[in-house]
């Protein structure tokens, strides 16, 4: 085992934005929890937390490699459709102690999958102007009849415009 220095830097880093991964015109994965590991002179990667992977498009292989900073990977084939792709996905089960923040994360190879970055305001233009979760239970009653704040107006017209209910 050999730990990062100055002579072999790698640093990970919280991802600023939404990362997604694209195969054969599919998203298999998407999520606002990336991990950007740079090591050294290196391609940045990006590590995916499993459970925004979709996993039934993946088989465990035989295959294992070895880093003498990071521990044994193991690695995943893509299938679908028609298409596959063995080994195109890679993890670190039990990384070493210094690479433990990628525990169990998935990274893809950027020849077989397209990893990308995606801005949150053009994939839901309306993110920006919702109202946040804090603002949202302030105005919910918690039960006890009453709200921590005035309800909201209603949003809708009430049936039958000024002549209220049903006929």
């Amino acid at each position: 085992m050999k730990l990062p220095g100055p002579d072999h830097p790698i640093t990970i880093t919280p991802a600023a934005k939404r990362w997604r991964a694209l195969y054969e015109g599919h998203v298999i994965a998407d999520t606002d929890d990336a991990l950007i590991l740079q090591e050294a002179n290196y391609p940045p990667v990006v590590y995916f937390p499993r459970e925004d992977v979709s996993m039934e498009y993946m088989g465990r292989t035989d295959h294992h490699t070895h880093c003498p900073y990071k521990g044994d990977a193991s690695y995943y084939t893509l299938r679908m459709d028609t298409r596959i792709e063995d080994n195109a996905v890679w993890t670190y089960e039990e990384p070493y102690p210094a690479m433990s923040a990628i525990a169990g994360r998935l990274a893809f190879y950027p020849d077989k999958v397209e990893i990308y970055e995606v801005d949150d305001a053009a994939v839901n233009p309306r993110h920006q102007d919702e109202p946040s979760v804090d603002e949202v239970v302030q105005h919910t009653d918690s039960g006890a009849g009453r709200a921590q704040r005035e309800p909201w107006p209603p949003n809708v017209a009430q049936p039958g415009g000024d002549e209220g209910g049903v006929r």
